[in-house]
């Protein structure tokens, strides 16, 4: 069986973890599946939405813990390095990325969804950093990640304790930025990748960069980049489709462009 599918539907590319068995635990294929994937979706301009889903019971496991303990330094160094490029290529794509999580999201598929732009969870999902479990440390970049969205207290919290956090509690403290009926989550999923699909692209892209980019640069190296790119941005076909649309009182027609 194929640890991952991709599948193309209009603008939207959904790519399915796909070792059910293992509640898609990650394994090397499935890893640089999704790397490539993600590399073609960012040079495809059809495609203006990213959908990351489970197959099976579960959103991911993250790391096999069958397989722990019997692999060798070097490749578990190898192997991190290329979990490490996928979250790097979900986090630089200029397209919105998008995480559907049910059942279970822990240690690194808990890392992979944080790394996503968006999460929307099933309310009966859960959520665990259980890496202290087995006696080890984050990878995948939960400790980047986490402590940026909740706070370094409660971060060191989940990551001591490696308890299941119920997918309401994520919600609340705004990890999650939908919580919907575990029947509902792939037509909720397949509505929200469709919204933005059909929006500005290279603006969510510029969004995208500046938001992330703001963690780590000074206000003043933030306005000069909003300065310079709104300038770039006032030449696309979106921004003049989009003033022309609402002095017409209608929707805008985006094409990406």
């Amino acid at each position: 069986m194929q640890s991952l599918l991709v599948e193309k539907n209009d603008r939207v590319l959904t790519v399915t973890l796909n070792r059910p068995d293992s509640l898609n635990s990650f394994d090397e294929f499935m890893l640089t599946g999704l790397i490539t994937a993600l590399e073609e979706a960012e040079r495809d301009q059809e495609i203006r939405a990213i959908v990351i889903r489970g197959a099976g019971r579960s959103f991911s496991a993250g790391g096999d813990v069958k397989t722990m303990g019997s692999a060798t330094s070097a490749q578990v160094y190898e192997h991190i390095g290329i979990l490490n490029s996928c979250i790097k290529a979900i986090k630089t794509i200029e397209k919105p990325v998008i995480a559907a999580v049910h059942g279970f999201a822990a240690g690194a598929g808990f890392n992979l969804a944080l790394a996503c732009d968006l999460i929307i969870a099933s309310e009966t999902s859960q959520f665990a950093l259980s890496f202290s479990k087995v006696g080890l440390i984050s990878d995948g970049g939960g400790s980047y990640f986490l402590p940026r969205l909740i706070g370094p207290h409660l971060a060191k919290e989940f990551f001591f304790m490696g308890e299941p956090v119920s997918a309401r509690r994520m919600y609340e403290l705004g990890v999650i930025n939908r919580l919907v009926p575990a029947e509902s989550l792939d037509e909720k999923t397949n509505e929200l990748a469709a919204t933005l699909a059909m929006g500005p692209s290279k603006a969510y892209g510029m969004m995208k960069k500046m938001i992330d980019r703001s963690f780590t640069t000074t206000l003043d190296e933030i306005l000069e980049q909003e300065r310079i790119t709104q300038t770039l941005m006032i030449s696309t076909e979106d921004h003049v489709e989009g003033v022309s649309a609402f002095k017409e009182k209608r929707s805008p027609s985006f094409t990406g462009y």
